[in-house]
């Protein structure tokens, strides 16, 4: 356990922290799997509108630092072709 005043301050703050970026992945992942369902229903035009949510929020956690960005670039970029693919 720590000692000093600033490692338990320390402590505190990872946690915290953790619960939110935590939350921000489970937000993340959870719009994913919409935008995938819709895909795999066939359903286009909800698709494309359930990316641009997905899109906004991955970027979000992207910048906030709970995914690299080219993490996100990735999964926008292949869910998109998914989508351009029902064509």
């Amino acid at each position: 356990m720590a000692n000093h005043k600033s490692a338990k301050t320390r402590i505190n703050r990872n946690n915290k922290r953790g619960l939110i970026n935590g939350m921000r992945r489970s937000r993340v992942r959870t719009f994913v799997k919409k935008t995938d369902a819709l895909i795999a229903a066939g359903k286009k035009e909800e698709a494309a509108a359930a990316l641009r949510v997905a899109e906004s929020e991955m970027m979000r956690a992207a910048q906030k630092g709970v995914f690299h960005k080219n993490t996100a670039r990735r999964t926008v970029s292949r869910l998109a072709q998914k989508i351009k693919a029902l064509a």
